[in-house]
């Protein structure tokens, strides 16, 4: 257990070690294996001038993703604890940053994600079948609601019910994505070329385009890799928060790192799977040029019936990655306010269900509310969800500076793995994190404006706490 906890917490109330090695690579992979694959490669795509480019970036993305999860696998071995890296940043660093860390998660950064990921559900459903006659125009906001609630009863019942659903979840994302690669494998192996080569039309609109002007794929001139590479990041993003489950693995010293490492092999396997079977079918300015390669892959090789199948399994990933976040995001809630106040409600863990039910409750309150808010407002919510890098990025470059620090500070705490090479790879996925923040910064511009924002919301309420506690 984490010698953090505050004294007078009973045993029994604290996170229990019950949990595998699977359970964590599920919720590693359900967290990452998102929406990412199937809306930002065409994006990528759009900033690179060959097939080889964009295999290379997405492998890129995946090593240095697995340099990164060396790095927390240190600190989660280190230092296991129900809040992940939010217990990392404290030790490193302080409390006030640690609960500025989980502040920016509660109010933004997971709960925007499942409120996003909700309207992905709610429009995808939306459109397979009329249901505005019940729920009149606000059919997205409804249905999104709706899975919240929905995924929030069965995370009540239990962590092994919840896992269990993450578990299967993840299952059918896996087979989406390899069916996606047998269908390319069957167009090679029938030496049919690329849809879009052949003259089949399959560009709209371009996803993800910047301006009145489409990229065209292909052409030097429009190479940056800097661009692209903050969307492949964006799609290897998440993996971090298997590290919340670190306090509860039955092996203490190497299940969370097992996870981890395993999780993300497969994760960039499954990428550069999806990656080659987008080009293959669709050629690179197709995929440039989609709006749901995916689907439209199937579709052409399989026809109408494979493509249903892909926006389902589309579908079924929105709702993988609410759930794993519903899981993860609680965690870091109940550990803040366990470390502020003990006797707050939102540092109470249920040990009958293995989870930290009113966190729980919360994660999904904030989330029903940034629902309401995105329907409201008809696109302010997913413009301040579009523009989330920065402060995510801020984040885990600290994240990794951490290993540096606490080596410095605790040099003689147990840690039952280290990063190898070091402080070579520490300092490689801190620079490489660096600079994906500061590509973030240039791509968004004025959207850095909402994280300061959201940040300076949470030193605002850290310090008018501080001021009623020191009244009272």
């Amino acid at each position: 257990m984490s010698s953090s906890v505050p004294a007078g917490i009973p045993s029994g109330a604290l996170p229990q070690r019950i949990l595998d090695v699977r359970h964590a690579m599920a919720l590693c992979i359900g967290m990452v294996v998102g929406a990412g694959i199937f809306k930002t490669s065409p994006m990528v795509a759009q900033f690179l001038a060959t097939p080889e480019q964009l295999y290379l970036a997405w492998a890129l993305g995946g090593v240095l993703s697995f340099i990164g999860g060396l790095c927390f696998a240190e600190l989660a071995a280190a230092f296991p604890d129900a809040g992940g890296d939010y217990h990392f940043l404290r030790r490193a660093f302080g409390a006030r940053l640690g609960f500025l860390f989980a502040w920016s998660r509660f109010a933004v950064i997971h709960t925007g994600s499942m409120a996003l990921l909700g309207f992905v559900f709610g429009d995808y459903l939306a459109q397979v079948t009329d249901l505005s006659p019940w729920l009149g125009e606000h059919v997205s906001a409804w249905l999104a609601g709706g899975l919240i609630v929905a995924l929030t009863g069965l995370n009540l019942l239990g962590v092994r019910v919840g896992l269990g659903t993450q578990l299967g979840l993840t299952t059918l994302v896996v087979v989406g994505l390899l069916l996606l690669g047998i269908g390319a494998g069957w167009q090679q192996w029938q030496g049919l070329a690329p849809a879009a080569a052949a003259g089949l039309g399959l560009a709209g609109t371009t996803a993800g385009a910047t301006g009145p002007e489409v990229l065209v794929a292909g052409s030097a001139a429009t190479v940056s890799w800097g661009t692209a590479m903050v969307f492949v990041f964006l799609a290897y993003g998440g993996w971090s928060d298997a590290a919340t489950l670190s306090a509860e693995m039955k092996d203490p010293r190497r299940g969370i790192v097992r996870a981890l490492l395993l999780g993300l092999g497969t994760v960039t396997a499954l990428y550069l799977l999806a990656n080659w079977a987008y080009v293959r079918v669709l050629g690179l300015g197709g995929l440039a040029a989609s709006g749901a390669p995916a689907a439209e892959a199937m579709r052409v090789v399989f026809g109408r019936g494979a493509e249903l199948l892909m926006v389902g399994v589309v579908t079924l990933t929105a709702l993988s990655v609410m759930n794993a976040i519903l899981i993860a995001g609680p965690r870091t809630t109940y550990a803040a306010a366990r470390d502020l106040a003990a006797e707050l409600q939102l540092a109470r863990w249920d040990a009958d269900r293995g989870t930290p039910t009113v966190a729980v409750i919360a994660t999904s309150g904030m989330a029903l509310a940034l629902v309401a808010f995105g329907a409201a407002t008809r696109g302010g919510f997913s413009t301040m969800v579009d523009y989330l890098s920065p402060v995510y990025w801020f984040f885990m470059t600290l994240s990794g500076l951490a290993v540096l620090v606490l080596r410095r500070k605790a040099p003689a705490h147990p840690r039952p793995f280290r990063v190898p090479l070091y402080p070579v790879l520490p300092l490689l996925f801190v620079g490489c994190s660096a600079y994906v923040l500061w590509s973030s910064v240039v791509y968004v511009s004025s959207g850095a404006i909402v994280g300061v924002a959201v940040l300076a919301a949470g030193a605002l309420l850290l310090w008018g706490y501080g001021r009623l506690k020191r009244a009272g």
